[in-house]
């Protein structure tokens, strides 16, 4: 095909969608079910309205084909397992009586059976459920939730597009199963997954469909050579298939590496990848194994996770680029528009000239139809949307709300000395002790407690004007003293505040920074029905006055046991947010971290003795590529330890992180300098407690023995086990007993119980050490 042809079959798609609806919906309609309010009738008819609301948003914009398959109640790596029958023996009986109950018990766990381990894909805030599979794993199809979604979108009248986690990451992905040995490899399971994956293609190509995309996002990473052997092999059996759909490989999040080669040659009929600045090697590596003669190139050249504009212009000429590299080019974001919130002209509260510097994920869609006309009909077509978009970037690059001098001056005269604490962490941890007293084995929660129906009506009133500010402060003062009553009781050791006055972790930190825009309607899915409005760093970053001092001090006045000062540390503050992209990251992490450290250090000033600060992120916002974690890691500690260094020795500074894979990192948690670090560890039975211990972490740890993304109440025995199998890693006088993480999602019941349990654990084990 030519490239003025090849130009003008260029058409519009996208990968994913947001699923939530533009109030929610599904959120409430699965909360719902889960409390019996909603009927399952109810519920998948909410869903199916989403669903096909979004198709109609989506054609209406101009898409020419629209996504099938992406849409989920909790999970599309959960989706994949039970299309591929992998369904946790533990879990079969609760399946088998009614599938939708069966599937939120593998999200969530019930009173009797412990849900799938939870991480987050790759390098986002989304979190999946880790498959479970064994040497005996026996995969079966089941394409009906895939042939349905596809059955109604055709029935719109729609070209639609089914998609599909490709095998190749779903067994990367894949953990072995409780009682598997640690180091089988799930990946030796393709041979007998790939039927199942031909099975389900012959379904969707029997109900109507032409293409199918098959999501192979982990050959972005680092991969062996087997491994790339393994996805040769996967796409050779599926493409060598007679009768299937056509076949679309997509990758996303970062460069494609050495497995391009490999799926260009492969027997599939398109690839979809990443030419965003994450990945712009992609280009080159496309032009020099000859790109993709005969094959569909899909090109993701708008951000599909940050929600700036797009740079038209430059986008056009990397597809002009692209052109003689395929046979036919396509354009589309550089992954599912998921991970950005629905839609920036719901935002009433943001200036209207920073408004045309956002897009979220319908504007992104806007910007993939205009780009796909621009290619197929010139630039004259959209000549009008060329220049808007230019004199919109250009007035975000000349404003000054992205620049405070002052702001600059004070991060370039940062030295290395201001990253360090004064003394090493022997004579610390010895000044600790004293200072504190605290047991062997002491108690502590994360942070937050539950977010009641009550506070969150409290937050509701202030902002319509119901209650005025010293009304909505009486409500927070008195849940402070419920929460401080209670640990005190339960016999917590070091307490915490609750966080009663906080939204969220980083939105609460942002709207008191300057730099930071905070959203109205920016939902974003965490995990299952867990939504979060992440903020907008659009500018240079200070602290007008302290944060978070007077609500901890308010705490500690009502107890003589220690309350911990708890914030958001830099690395997170960035992960969790829009991050701004005309400076490098480290400039950006440099300036949270002074602002915190000025937050820091008055809350020693006022009396807090051990303050916390969060780092969930670190982890996850590590590169894709091994190749570029140094450069990464050495910003990242920087910035923690220029948030914490400035305090005495005798004052205890707390880190946490959640929900990650840890293994590949613990050095960078060692460089933190943090002199105790509470991880996640309950649904990965202390996993990262070994992987400390291998290591010689030398400090204090709270690996987490309390799952609190499940509501069931786990009971002391388990925690005592699980705090014993700790033990077995880090010694007593440097072991802590906590929760997994925040309870802000749990109610009050459950909390109560668990952490009561937790207590009696610590105790109970506490008793079992042999005297000093």
């Amino acid at each position: 095909m030519t490239t003025k042809s090849a130009a003008a079959a260029a058409r519009a798609t996208v990968y994913g969608y947001p699923r939530q609806g533009q109030n929610r919906e599904l959120k409430k309609a699965i909360e719902g079910y889960w409390k019996g309010r909603v009927t399952a009738e109810a519920l998948h008819a909410t869903a199916a309205e989403l669903r096909q609301s979004n198709w109609r948003q989506l054609a209406d914009a101009g898409i020419h084909e629209v996504p099938t398959g992406d849409f989920s109640y909790y999970d599309h790596v959960l989706d994949t397992t039970v299309m591929v029958g992998a369904i946790p023996e533990r879990h079969r009986t609760v399946v088998d009586a009614d599938a939708t109950d069966g599937y939120f018990a593998m999200a969530r766990g019930t009173q009797e059976v412990a849900p799938l381990e939870m991480t987050k894909w790759f390098d986002t805030n989304y979190h999946y459920l880790v498959p479970e599979l064994g040497p005996d794993t026996v995969f079966t199809a089941d394409s009906s939730k895939q042939v349905a979604e596809l059955t109604e979108a055709l029935a719109l009248g729609l070209a639609a597009r089914p998609v599909l986690v490709g095998p190749v990451t779903y067994l990367l992905l894949a953990k072995p199963a409780p009682g598997v040995p640690a180091d089988f490899e799930p990946l030796t399971l393709l041979d007998r997954l790939l039927p199942v994956y031909a099975e389900v293609l012959a379904d969707l190509r029997a109900a109507g469909a032409d293409w199918v995309q098959l999501d192979e996002p982990a050959l972005v990473q680092d991969r062996t050579p087997a491994e790339l052997n393994a996805a040769d092999r996967a796409y050779r059996d599926l493409g060598a298939i007679t009768d299937r759909p056509k076949l679309l490989v997509a990758s996303y999040f970062d460069r494609l590496g050495d497995a391009l080669p490999v799926l260009a040659k492969a027997p599939v009929d398109g690839l979809a990848l990443d030419f965003t600045e994450a990945a712009a090697t992609n280009l080159d590596a496309l032009a020099a194994v000859g790109g993709l003669p005969g094959k569909r190139l899909i090109a993701g050249v708008v951000n599909g996770r940050n929600i700036w504009i797009n740079d038209l212009q430059k986008s056009l000429s990397a597809l002009g680029t692209l052109l003689g590299l395929a046979d036919r080019v396509d354009v589309a974001a550089s992954c599912s528009l998921l991970h950005v919130p629905l839609d920036a002209t719901a935002e009433r509260d943001i200036d209207p000239q920073i408004l045309r510097w956002l897009a979220f994920a319908q504007q992104k869609t806007a910007e993939i139809v205009t780009l796909a006309k621009g290619l197929a009909q010139g630039t004259d077509a959209i000549a009008g949307e060329l220049a808007a978009n230019r004199a919109d970037l250009a007035s975000r690059a000349t404003s000054p709300i992205t620049r405070d001098p002052a702001v600059r001056s004070r991060a370039q005269a940062v030295t290395e000395a201001d990253a360090r604490r004064s003394q090493p962490y022997a004579e610390r941890a010895a000044a600790q002790r004293a200072h504190l007293g605290l047991p062997l084995l002491p108690t502590t929660t994360i942070g937050s407690f539950p977010q009641t129906s009550e506070l969150r009506a409290a937050r509701a009133d202030l902002r319509a004007g119901r209650i005025d500010t010293p009304g909505y402060e009486e409500r927070i003062k008195a849940e402070i003293q419920q929460v401080i009553s209670f640990q005190e009781k339960t016999g917590i050791d070091v307490l915490v505040h609750g966080e009663p006055e906080r939204n969220d972790m980083v939105q609460y930190f942002a709207e008191q920074l300057t730099g930071y825009l905070a959203t109205q309607d920016g939902w974003v899915q965490s995990y299952g029905t867990r939504y979060v409005r992440p903020p907008i760093l659009a500018g240079d970053i200070s602290r007008p006055e302290p944060m978070t001092v007077r609500w901890t001090s308010y705490a500690q006045s009502l107890s003589d046991r220690p309350v911990k000062g708890m914030l958001t540390g830099p690395v997170t503050m960035l992960a969790w947010s829009f991050v701004r992209d005309d400076q490098p990251l480290g400039e950006t992490a440099r300036q949270v971290a002074l602002a915190l450290r000025d937050e820091v250090t008055d809350l020693e000033a006022a009396g807090t003795s051990v303050i916390q600060v969060d780092e969930p992120a670190l982890r996850e916002t590590l590169p894709l590529r091994a190749a570029d974690h140094a450069a990464y890691l050495a910003w990242a500690t920087e910035a923690f330890r220029l948030s914490t260094s400035g305090v005495r020795p005798d004052t205890q500074i707390h880190t946490h992180m959640c929900y990650a894979e840890f293994g590949d990192i613990v050095q960078a948690i060692d460089d933190l300098d943090a002199d105790v670090i509470s991880l996640e560890a309950a649904r990965s039975h202390m996993q990262v407690a070994r992987e400390l211990a291998a290591h010689g972490y030398p400090r204090e740890a709270g690996p987490g023995v309390y799952d609190i993304h499940s509501p069931r109440v786990p009971s002391t025995d388990e925690a005592a086990n699980l705090l014993r199998t700790g033990l077995k890693a880090i010694p007593a006088e440097r072991l802590w007993v906590n929760p997994d993480c925040g309870l802000k999602t749990r109610g009050w019941p459950e909390t109560c119980a668990s952490l009561e349990n937790l207590v009696t654990a610590a105790r109970t084990v506490r008793s079992e050490l042999p005297a000093s």
